[in-house]
């Protein structure tokens, strides 16, 4: 078998939610598909509406770009860019304002595109930013998609892990407030959350053998509990446990001397143990390409590590790198998967 028939044999379909409609999310993705070499090694359905990206197209000037709009996932077309309308109701695009609409619509197109997953008629999603105010509904109460999708296909618990070809972050603790960590950061979720990093770092990745630093809570990882008990009491004890069963987990290290010295580069992944002191160092980092990967669920859900933009929606000057680094993503990881 030649290496075009072997792409060919599994060229995945992989969906992508067109988020809020007013964000940059639109435009990110037309942007990302624009060149048509990517269709080469993959198949793509937006769960959206083509009036939203033909209003897009327009305003970027983009004349090439053709899209088949289907009805359902069975008639999508596997040479070219497919669209699912995934409502009904008349609307306009209102680039730049948040709305309820664009909110609902949203959870219409992530609701389509989470039935598609269920059903194994598309094998990866890839999301587009989403208003985490407009959106909120009786039918969406999360705090983003990492726990909408969590939640939806019944995992037990996930990992928000970002990453690009040289940084791969997870967080202990998320979304929650910076008042509730001390509470919520027991040695329990730290040990299930370097566990859900080691396995995916070995299944979606491919690392036979994984090595991940985890970094203390305190200032200095505590200064041997000058500065907090937290590395003595709990993480330190976890690593050990961890060595003994032959995993490469290091650490306790302080977050500052850790990005500062670039110590990052010598592991293959670093959790945070709580979302801005991972975030931080990784935007400042790697946001151009960086992707946002949803570790320890049945299915596999990337998108851009940024939002939705309102400032300079529809200006065109958007960078589409993170978005399609995250549809690139999201092939290699449906590929390392299968081949596990």
């Amino acid at each position: 078998m030649n290496e075009a028939e072997q792409d060919n044999r599994i060229k995945p379909i992989i969906g992508i939610t067109i988020g809020d409609i007013n964000g940059i999310g639109p435009e990110v993705i037309i942007k990302s598909v624009e060149n048509n070499k990517i269709m080469s090694f993959v198949t793509l359905v937006i769960y959206g509406h083509g009036k939203v990206l033909s209003h897009y197209k327009n305003i970027l000037n983009v004349e090439h770009l053709s899209f088949h709009q289907a009805g359902s996932i069975k008639d999508i077309r596997h040479n070219g860019l497919n669209v699912i309308n995934c409502w009904e109701e008349e609307f306009e695009v209102k680039v730049g304002t948040e709305t309820p609409e664009a909110g609902r619509f949203a959870l219409a197109a992530l609701n389509r595109a989470s039935e598609d997953l269920k059903n194994g008629s598309i094998q990866g999603v890839v999301t587009a930013p989403i208003s985490k105010n407009n959106i909120q509904s009786d039918d969406f109460k999360f705090p983003g998609h990492t726990e909408y999708f969590t939640s939806t296909f019944e995992a037990k618990d996930s990992l928000m892990f970002l990453c690009n070809d040289s940084l791969r972050i997870g967080v202990a603790t998320g979304h929650i407030p910076l008042s509730e960590i001390k509470e919520k950061l027991t040695k329990e979720v730290i040990k299930v959350k370097t566990n859900l990093m080691l396995k995916s770092l070995k299944k979606d990745f491919g690392i036979g053998k994984p090595r991940v630093a985890l970094l203390g809570v305190n200032p200095h990882a505590g200064e041997e509990g000058l500065l907090g008990s937290e590395e003595k009491d709990l993480i330190a004890p976890l690593i050990a446990e961890f060595k003994e069963k032959g995993d490469l987990v290091f650490g306790p290290f302080p977050a500052d001397g850790f990005f500062g010295n670039a110590s990052y580069s010598k592991f293959d992944g670093v959790l945070a143990m709580y979302h801005d002191q991972g975030l931080i160092p990784f935007k400042t980092i790697a946001f151009e390409d960086g992707v946002n990967f949803t570790a320890g669920l049945s299915i596999v859900r990337t998108s851009p590590d940024h939002g939705t933009a309102f400032n300079i929606a529809g200006k065109n000057v958007a960078n589409e790198q993170s978005m399609r680094s995250a549809i690139y993503m999201a092939i290699d990881i449906i590929r390392n998967r299968s081949a596990t």
